[in-house]
């Protein structure tokens, strides 16, 4: 299967050939001549699948043959969970447009900045708006902008604009949409909120569903480590320093962690910084682009950078806190190991999160040996180790109030680390 025979403009082709793409992907493959017949698409998409070229090339195409009516109109409405995916997908569709006979005007929209630049942006409408949905509300509030005349919706990762709260503000931008239009939802998983979402949102669909397994995996290599909790940035810094690891993403829980962690490690001579979503847009801006060009060593993040960043020759991901559920952690790891490229995932394993890592490894079909450094062997690993797998020994299971007291005093010694 090529570009062509999927019955895409010329222009939109000339793009394909410049980003150097030979062959869709199979999720490319199938949504984009349904979204090319105007019919609505629920697609279960994976970052990495392609997925950005599967809705924003027909989107393209279908604007390219019409004209926006004249006023504060937009044509097509793009909703994701984060200003960067929202900054990356707009950066691909001028890419992908560049080469049209009449320019596409593309914008995109988030909190964290002025909102009077993009109300003045939105002066005379545009034909693609790429947006978070608290700023788009606060611009439809400033009658900035009207979703009246939009022609098609798309929902990016609508797990996460759902996991991240957004559904009550999905509601409320769906009431403001014209009834009659195209809706394109991709989403990586399908929760059941998720599913409701789709079946009120789309007609008569066209599922697209492309297993993991049509691409060939990642080459990752994937390590657990036993430590205790509070030697976990010593044993982090001794890692990178013995092994010269060049760059490093490290996903910690906390937005709190992303800044001691960091901290803790500029103060042991590495090039380390932050991210997490309190951050103004400037900073979390900086931060990637410093990270992507190697000015930084080190970043450590929340789960803001688990899915939709697209980081090139990442060499290493640690989960110095492991990921709530089995489906993060394949977003987190996901962060390396990509276009071919081999990759390292890192999890250190505490004496508290180590059942946890086993429901991890059950989950997603693994089981990994597990790892000792010489001058970090825990000291709190035993217990859990030896209990057996039905929840403990009888008698001795910690109330959540001692769980509880114990978290507290973690944080406390952390802190003094």
């Amino acid at each position: 299967m090529t570009f062509s025979a999927l019955k895409l403009s010329v222009p939109l082709l000339r793009a394909i050939v410049e980003k150097g793409y030979e062959k869709p992907t199979p999720i490319q493959i199938a949504a984009i001549p349904a979204a090319l017949r105007g019919a609505d698409v629920w697609a279960s998409a994976q970052t990495g699948s392609g997925k950005t070229a599967a809705f924003a090339l027909p989107l393209l195409q279908r604007l390219a043959a019409g004209r926006r009516p004249p006023g504060r109109f937009v044509r097509a409405l793009i909703l994701v969970p984060t200003r960067e995916l929202a900054a990356q997908i707009g950066e691909s569709i001028r890419r992908y447009g560049r080469f049209l006979a009449e320019p596409i005007k593309t914008l995109v929209v988030y909190g964290g900045v002025s909102i009077n630049p993009q109300m003045m942006a939105l002066g005379g409408g545009a034909d693609i708006i790429v947006a978070t949905p608290g700023r788009l509300l606060d611009l439809m509030e400033h009658n900035a902008v009207s979703l009246s005349a939009v022609a098609v919706l798309v929902l990016d990762e609508a797990d996460r604009l759902l996991a991240l709260g957004f559904a009550d503000e999905l509601a409320r931008i769906v009431a403001q949409l014209p009834t009659q239009r195209q809706t394109l939802l991709f989403s990586a998983t399908f929760p059941p909120e998720v599913d409701a979402l789709a079946k009120n949102l789309l007609r008569d669909p066209v599922r697209v569903a492309v297993a993991s397994t049509a691409e060939p995996p990642p080459d990752i290599e994937q390590r657990a480590i036993e430590v205790d909790a509070p030697r976990r940035t010593q044993l982090l810094r001794h890692l990178i320093q013995t092994h010269g690891w060049a760059r490093v993403l490290v996903f910690v829980a906390t937005k709190y962690a992303t800044e001691h962690v960091a901290d803790k490690l500029r103060r042991a001579g590495l090039a380390a910084d932050a991210l997490h979503g309190e951050l103004s847009q400037g900073a979390r801006t900086d931060a990637l682009a410093d990270f992507k060009a190697a000015k930084t060593h080190v970043l450590v993040a929340t789960d803001l950078a688990a899915r939709g960043l697209d980081i090139v020759d990442l060499p290493v991901v640690v989960n110095f806190d492991l990921p709530r559920s089995a489906t993060d952690y394949t977003h987190r790891i996901g962060r390396t190991g990509r276009a071919g490229a081999r990759g390292i995932a890192v999890n250190f394993i505490t004496a508290e999160t180590h059942a946890h890592f086993r429901l991890i490894e059950k989950r997603n079909k693994l089981a990994l040996a597990r790892e000792q450094i010489a001058g970090f062997e825990p000291e709190a690993i035993e217990a859990p180790l030896t209990a057996p797998a039905t929840g403990g020994i009888k008698g001795k299971r910690k109330s959540k109030k001692d769980r509880f007291r114990e978290a507290l005093a973690r944080e406390s010694s952390e802190t003094g680390d």
